[in-house]
């Protein structure tokens, strides 16, 4: 295999049997076409299906251009693309999902971007074929997102992106637990752009993003890069207790002048669980930063290669 070839593809496999072979037909004649050196890192995040054992058999078949990299477990898509970051060894990187809503043929296009001197090429799905939810869902994390934290990615759900050689090794000198990688990337670029590219209903397989694990990869975004979060609460706070100092005096005149009264018990009860709540969620929200810092502590690695395929001569 090539030291250093001009571009390095980073792939994470989960349970993706059912679209392998198409994506092994496609990714390679396109790459092919680029006409320059390059290499395809897979990396199983601990599927359960047949997807190791087809990744190795694309080894053997493409053992000049194809690495692959076994967990021994499921760590999740980011943890993957790190495991990938960490091996590859192209000028330039491109990150890719095995699903095929982003077409790999659509490499060429982030390359010519870089072309022109940036460092960072991320990427707009154009007529987006998810179901409506997906969407909305993404559009009002976006938006949230680039206010708290300043970080101007109009798709952050797209995972085709292309990286510098400089990013990638700055990327892997960071030893955050739990990290957003495009966010991080845009974070260290100095010369970053967006472009559109086509995106594909999921020809295989379903999708390994439910609602849920959306909600906690924003969470890893907001707490990971900005602490307007818990800027917000305390001025909540602040203004929750001023109203409250003002409420308390109100009452104790209004009881002095009118003396004692039942009817405004259930709005005591209503104020009181609005204070509950408000509670509540701060107390959430100072978990999710103490959260990161335990894992942070442990200093536990982020995952556990099972084996690594690669041509050695």
């Amino acid at each position: 295999m090539i030291a250093t070839p001009k571009l390095s593809v980073v792939i994470p496999v989960y349970n993706e049997e059912a679209g392998l072979a198409e994506l092994f037909a496609r990714l390679y004649p396109a790459l092919d076409k680029l006409g320059c050196d390059f290499e395809i890192i897979f990396v199983n995040d601990g599927s359960m299906d047949r997807s190791a054992a087809l990744l190795r058999e694309q080894f053997q078949t493409r053992p000049d251009v194809t690495r692959v990299v076994l967990f021994n477990g499921n760590y999740g898509q980011h943890m993957a693309i790190m495991a990938g970051f960490e091996r590859c060894r192209g000028e330039r990187i491109v990150t890719l999902d095995a699903d095929l809503q982003n077409p790999p043929e659509e490499i060429g296009n982030l390359m010519l971007e870089m072309d022109k001197g940036f460092d960072y090429v991320g990427s707009i799905r154009r007529k987006r074929q998810d179901m409506a939810w997906r969407r909305w869902a993404s559009k009002a994390m976006n938006r949230t997102r680039e206010r708290l934290t300043h970080i101007k990615m109009t798709d952050q759900g797209c995972m085709l992106r292309a990286y510098s050689r400089d990013i990638i090794d700055a990327i892997n000198q960071s030893r955050e637990v739990s990290t957003y990688i495009p966010a991080l990337a845009y974070s260290f670029s100095h010369n970053p752009t967006e472009i559109e590219v086509e995106h594909e209903e999921r020809s295989a397989g379903e999708s390994k993003y439910s609602l849920y694990k959306l909600i906690r990869l924003n969470f890893d975004l907001v707490t990971g890069f900005s602490t307007v979060p818990l800027q917000v609460f305390s001025l909540i706070g602040f203004a929750i207790s001023l109203f409250s100092i003002v409420f308390v005096i109100y009452l104790g005149i209004r009881r002095l002048i009118v003396g004692p009264e039942a009817e405004g018990l259930f709005t005591l009860f209503g104020i009181a669980f609005f204070l509950i709540g408000v509670t509540l969620f701060g107390i959430g929200l100072l978990g999710e930063y103490v959260g990161r810092i335990y894992q942070q502590v442990r200093e536990r690695p982020r995952y556990l290669i099972q084996a690594v395929l690669e041509k050695t001569e």
